[in-house]
């Protein structure tokens, strides 16, 4: 047995299951989020999260401002998808020897104005040197209330699947970057982007209702389960169906899209529907709401859009096309999945 172990590869079992193979080696169970439980009643929560150049970020087209405002929002979205307040951040930077001051302080000025934003009381920050490159490493702390710990309903077949904007857009802005790089490095010309600004700002520049723990919180309405996208909607409905023992089901035509995703996509020779279920970078909430809570959530929450709802289990995790085919989702939850 541990011989067929060592020859799987991650091309056969992709993240997903290899997180899973990995705890099963251990006395751990997988967790999604790590938290605790206060002398309030309430919960710390905590999300980390690591960008390295060359991996998550290339600095011939990232803005640094818009690069540190970025990483605070994706570590922030963690805690919204536990629905907890933000507290702290702890920020570490790794300097490598091609960024000066200026550099790092563009860094440091976008990370303190999304931190401001979402209403971190202290930021904490740090400087390392590091020899291949820059990274960025951003630990976020927040607190869930009693009220809402004790509130999460248990998950059920038939609840609402429900993001909160547009899919695939930032991988689509990502590819039109990358290609827009390739150009000018062969001597053809900087091309003209200016049809795409929305497209590339999701990736670039990423937003996220700072608001939306507290308006679920007023509305009294409580996701059973809560996701933060950002490996494609593909990987987020593995996540859900694993932690809630159900299937799921989305619909291809209740994914919301950028104006010109299609444009876009056709022009990359990418399927925006594809870039949605396994692309990345998206930075939207995925929630579960009770089916009960089903006219209410549609009133109060427009920017929303209820994409699917959770199934029995033996229903798997699927796709379901305009013309009714059922496709089962797979997940690797690798960059370049879309392709």
């Amino acid at each position: 047995m541990d011989y067929l172990m060592d020859q799987k590869s991650f091309s056969d079992i992709g993240v997903v299951g290899a997180i899973d193979e990995l705890y099963g080696l251990s006395a751990y169970k997988r967790v999604d989020s790590l938290e605790f439980r206060s002398p309030k009643g309430g919960a710390e929560v905590s999300a980390q999260r690591m960008f390295l150049e060359g991996l998550d970020f290339n600095l011939v087209y990232f803005p640094l401002k818009h690069l540190g405002y970025k990483c605070v929002v994706e570590a922030t979205g963690e805690l919204y998808a536990a629905m907890a307040h933000p507290r702290t951040l702890s920020l570490v930077l790794g300097v490598s020897a091609k960024l000066d001051f200026p550099q790092v302080r563009d860094i440091w000025m976008g990370a303190a104005v999304a931190a401001k934003e979402h209403g971190y009381d202290a930021v904490k920050l740090d400087l390392q040197p590091s020899g291949n490159g820059l990274y960025v490493s951003v630990s976020a702390f927040g607190e869930r209330s009693q009220i809402t710990s004790s509130r999460r309903p248990e998950p059920k077949s038939k609840d609402l699947i429900c993001v909160s904007g547009p899919l695939g857009a930032a991988y689509l802005g990502l590819r039109m970057l990358e290609k827009g790089a390739e150009q000018f490095a062969s001597g053809k010309g900087q091309p003209d982007m200016s049809a795409y600004k929305m497209i590339i700002g999701d990736y670039l520049r990423p937003e996220l209702d700072s608001s939306v723990v507290a308006k679920l919180e007023d509305a009294g309405i409580y996701p059973s389960r809560a996701l933060f996208v950002t490996r494609g909607l593909a990987d987020a409905l593995k996540r859900i169906s694993r932690s809630t023992g159900l299937g799921a089901k989305v619909y291809a035509d209740k994914i919301p899209f950028e104006g010109n995703s299609f444009q876009l996509g056709k022009e990359l020779d990418i399927d925006p529907v594809s870039a949605a279920m396994n692309g990345g970078d998206d930075c939207r909430l995925l929630l579960v709401v009770p089916i009960l809570s089903m006219e209410k959530f549609r009133r109060d929450f427009q920017t929303f859009d209820i994409i699917g709802h959770l199934a029995l289990p033996e229903a798997g995790v699927s796709l379901v096309t305009p013309d009714g085919l059922e496709m089962e989702v797979k997940a690797q939850g690798w960059p370049d999945a879309a392709e």
